[in-house]
């Protein structure tokens, strides 16, 4: 029996977390309706984890009966941020990296199937890329994502490549770009997720040796000239080796 209960169990903590996973920016407050609507489990399902989430103070309800953030994701968020803060030699590299070359850098990491952005540091254009610490985002394609995926084993490729719009038949085009990212030391892509945007970016390695991290300039292809890739590509690197000297926090 209990065998039989655990992946029931595991199935309720997962839709818990599905319907957490509805509020954002765009959406801070979902009525039960709307949350219904959007995780298409039954009402009496979503009523019963939301009763749940909300005893434990991860969801809140309004004066208009929507549901929003809970306080108890306060001291969370508040943990995250402690544990992901960078040091502050890691900081001045990235604060350096985007005043010499005046585009705004990143910093991702991956989880799972995904990319994540962990730090960023915003040049002084104008026009720019715009990714907010915290977004996730796919790995099928991009600059970042080739980074990451250098040392990907074949399997977790497989997945990537299955949750593209072009299906498993994107893994040979995965491994194309992986290969020439590792030949050339450092990834770009242009327009691959959205037409207009372009970045470079390079792995950073722990003391190791393996991809905990990818560095990265992103924004206007129109800036992104074969001349100015080569001074990013050797910019990102060279603060890549610093940071991977500085140490992160969440390595290892």
């Amino acid at each position: 029996m209990a065998a039989e209960a655990e992946p029931a169990g595991m199935r309720t903590v997962q839709r818990a977390i599905d319907i957490l996973g509805l509020f954002d920016e765009n959406r801070p407050a979902l009525s039960p309706r709307e949350i219904v609507a959007a995780s298409g489990l039954p009402k009496t399902t979503v009523l019963r984890l939301l009763g749940t989430l909300r005893l434990n103070g991860l969801l809140w309800v309004d004066e208009h009966g929507r549901y929003l953030a809970g306080p108890t994701l306060l001291r969370w968020s508040r943990l995250a941020e402690r544990a992901w803060r960078l040091p502050p030699a890691a900081r001045a590299v990235l604060r350096d990296l985007a005043a010499e070359h005046k585009e705004t850098v990143h910093l991702y990491v991956r989880r799972d199937i995904h990319r994540v952005c962990i730090a960023q540091e915003e040049g002084p254009r104008a026009l720019r890329q715009v990714v907010r610490v915290g977004d996730e985002l796919p790995l099928w394609a991009g600059g970042v994502a080739k980074a990451l995926l250098l040392d990907a084993p074949e399997a977790l490729l497989r997945r990537v490549a299955e949750t593209s719009p072009y299906g498993p038949a994107h893994l040979d085009t995965l491994r194309g770009w992986i290969e020439q990212a590792r030949a050339q030391g450092y990834a770009t892509s242009h327009g691959e997720r959205e037409e207009g945007l372009s970045a470079v970016a390079v792995p950073v390695r722990g003391r190791g040796g393996a991809v905990v991290a990818a560095l990265s300039f992103g924004g206007p292809s129109t800036r992104f000239t074969d001349a100015r890739v080569r001074r990013f590509a050797d910019g990102l690197s060279a603060a890549a080796r610093e940071l991977t000297r500085a140490g992160l926090p969440f390595e290892g």
